[in-house]
């Protein structure tokens, strides 16, 4: 329904006994199975989240030079600016960094671009005024690796600039006091994918020295851990470490903003997880900057005054509120838009407004490329100049393809899956033509799809425990890298389904196995979904702890769903796995290995109605011509396996157009050995895991 394609993994029967054997409740060691971590110490290493994956900061490329320019502004008694971005990833990291140099008496002001009259980066026009302030160094947070003309500015001013980022480098990189991005071609640093926020305590932790790496952790680890979740980054190895610790410190961090805001978002109970920070609590720091007021999230995340931090925390839900508004508006009239776009000039979805609100159109460009399954850029027209925000889709990298756009562009930056830049209106038709053209030589003309990640088919619906769902909490954090795990129920029977939520989500009580569960499809209804209760589905889900008045249940969060197939179309779509090279279960490898006696019947039915022309059948009447020939059971997918063995050892010549089969008998001196089929080698290795 939601999902053009399920790519379902296997987890190796092996592998999930060997890390069940270590103590992995299943649920958990079928995923790590089947996304690779199939061994104790693939596991284990996936699974740490310690200080140990925490990497040396002065392995940052310029860090200690870095180091001894800001620590010479604090003996010297300079004035610093800490030069952010407006998204959550800029503001946590000016604040981080904010609070930190205060801590060590140093005089800072803090800056966030307005995102409407300045847009991103540094400008020379904030440059001015922060030299006017007396500023004698700037340091970049989340920004500046693009910034070539705005350092040799500042630098002309008299005012050092030490970049921090974790941007796309361009070719040429500023002339700066110091130049630290972990995506410098030339960083050695093991890690690239670092926030800008991560960045910002690496520079913090440089500063205060190996001895005080534990307190400063302590200290800053919460709002590292918001900026890198809100980002999208990757939760695999050092990111892991700093998100698990800074999602442990957040209940007890003592900011009395944060505070205010956690209970103005309602999870002042609820467990603070990557996803309740990543859905519930970013967007609401988020919303200042889109709606131009990021001083507000910077200020409440750095205010010290209770009553302060209660009145910035119900602001911030205000303009959030006011950003989900705007965004619904904007998202309908690109779908009118979009939908009067020929299909076939789709490749990249390319849209100009006049009166577009800059701070959302990324939001709706991430909607729009989830749901037309391609890179989506927004424009925003003023003046005859555009600003634009773009996301990806299917691993396009956008910032490879703006470089090849880039003599169309005032200007870019960003990263593979999220970017912005600017334009002269009068270039949109070429650079759209030019972007569908990149994607097009990308996919090879192939179509985009959406497709959706199962970690496994569950084939027992008991495994869905309350004690199996709480054990998948050893995976946590979630997000980009590591998302939640999604399973697969086949056959399950729409016992009832009802619109809630201002029927806007779909609820459904499913039965499967004798089991009954309680499901939900957010922004699904039961019309779009077209069910009725006796429907029988398959569903792809997230298994959640649901409680209510004391009462806990696993409960469904529906990823999506599609009409149960029938037994024929099963046993053909397993088939055609095993031909595709897919993993296999061993209850699928054994349910697609022929008997001796499925060989010799239909070895002898071949025998009986071949002559010299080919015989000619489809795969399903032959398997029930052999059935009722021979008193058996043959199934499709089998008798299929045995024309592919039978024409692998060179005893026949099989042919396939479509459904239909073309068979012919070789003429073949002496024995044939079957078992040395590598066809029935490769089966019986999947069965034995």
């Amino acid at each position: 329904m939601k999902y053009q394609q399920w790519n379902r993994a296997v987890c190796p029967d092996g592998a999930r006994a060997e890390l069940e054997r270590a103590g992995i409740p299943t649920l958990a060691a079928l995923v790590l199975g089947a996304r690779g971590y199939d061994t104790l110490e693939r596991a284990g290493r996936f699974l740490s989240r310690d200080r140990g994956l925490l990497q040396d900061p002065m392995l940052l490329r310029d860090m200690d030079r870095a180091v001894l320019r800001i620590r010479s502004a604090l003996e010297q008694g300079e004035i610093m600016a800490v030069y952010g971005d407006y998204d959550v990833d800029g503001i946590t990291s000016t604040c981080l960094l904010t609070r930190y140099l205060r801590s060590e008496g140093g005089q800072v002001v803090p800056y966030i671009p307005d995102r409407m009259e300045e847009g991103y980066g540094l400008n020379r026009e904030a440059v001015t005024a922060l030299k006017e302030r007396g500023v004698s160094l700037i340091i970049t947070v989340d920004c500046g690796i693009t910034a070539v003309e705005e350092a040799q500015f500042a630098a002309g001013l008299g005012v050092d600039v030490v970049i921090t980022d974790h941007h796309e480098c361009k070719e040429r990189r500023p002339r700066a006091a110091a130049v630290v991005d972990p995506r410098r071609p030339d960083c050695p640093y093991p890690f690239k994918c670092l926030a800008g926020v991560g960045v910002a305590l690496k520079l913090v932790l440089a500063l205060g020295g190996p001895e005080r790496t534990d307190e400063l952790l302590e200290e800053y680890a919460d709002l590292a851990a918001i900026g890198t979740v809100a980002d999208v980054m990757r939760l695999t190895g050092e990111n892991r470490a700093i998100v698990s610790l800074g999602l442990s410190r957040l209940r007890t961090a003592a900011r009395p903003g944060l505070r205010a805001l956690l209970h103005e978002a309602g999870l002042d109970e609820r467990p603070l997880t990557s996803v309740t920070v990543g859905y519930t609590l970013a967007p609401r720091i988020n919303a200042s900057g889109r709606m131009g007021c990021a001083g507000l999230a910077a200020e409440l995340l750095l205010t010290e005054d209770p009553v302060r931090g209660a009145e910035l925390a119900a602001r911030l839900c205000q303009l959030n509120r006011e950003r989900q508004a705007i965004e619904a508006e904007i998202y309908d009239e690109c779908l009118l838009r979009a939908e009067a776009i020929p299909p076939e000039e789709r490749a990249a979805l390319v849209l100009a407004g006049g009166h577009w609100h800059q701070g959302v159109v990324g939001i709706v460009a991430s909607r729009l490329a989830e749901k037309y399954s391609c890179p989506t850029f927004m424009i925003c027209l003023q003046g005859g100049k555009g600003k634009g925000s773009c996301r990806s889709f299917g691993g396009f990298n956008l910032f490879a393809a703006l470089e090849q756009c880039a003599d169309l562009l005032e200007g870019f930056g960003g990263h593979e899956l999220a970017a912005g830049f600017t334009i002269r209106e009068e270039n949109l038709p070429a650079f759209a033509r030019r972007m569908r053209e990149c994607v097009l030589r990308q996919t090879e003309g192939a179509e985009m799809v959406s497709a959706l990640e199962i970690d496994g088919e569950l084939e027992d619906a008991g495994l869905l425990s309350l004690e199996e769902v709480e054990g998948l909490c050893v995976l946590e954090p979630h997000g980009t890298g590591n998302p939640k795990p999604v399973f697969q129920l086949s056959g399950c029977t729409v016992a009832a389904l009802s619109d809630v939520g201002g029927g806007r989500h779909l609820k459904l009580k499913l039965t499967v196995g004798g089991r009954s569960f309680d499901a939900i499809f957010f922004s699904a209804t039961s019309a779009q979904a077209g069910l009725r209760p006796g429907d029988r589905i398959d569903v792809a889900f997230t298994p959640q702890i649901n409680e209510y008045r004391g009462w806990r249940s696993v409960q469904l969060q529906v990823c999506d769903l599609r009409c149960a197939l029938t037994r024929a179309q099963a046993e053909q779509a397993l088939y055609e796995r095993f031909c595709r090279g897919e993993l296999l279960s061993h209850a699928e490898a054994a349910a697609l290995l022929p008997s001796r006696t499925e060989f010799v019947n239909l070895w002898r039915y071949l025998k009986v109605h071949s002559g010299p022309a080919p015989l000619e059948e489809t795969a399903h009447r032959l398997a029930r011509n052999i059935a009722r020939a021979s008193g058996g059971r043959e199934t499709v997918m089998r008798t299929m396996v045995c024309l592919e063995v039978f024409d692998e050892r060179g005893l026949i010549r099989l042919e396939r157009t479509t459904d239909h089969l073309h068979i012919c008998l070789n003429a073949v001196e002496g024995k044939v050995d079957l078992e040395d089929s590598r066809i029935l080698r490769k089966l019986r290795k999947l069965m034995d895991g």
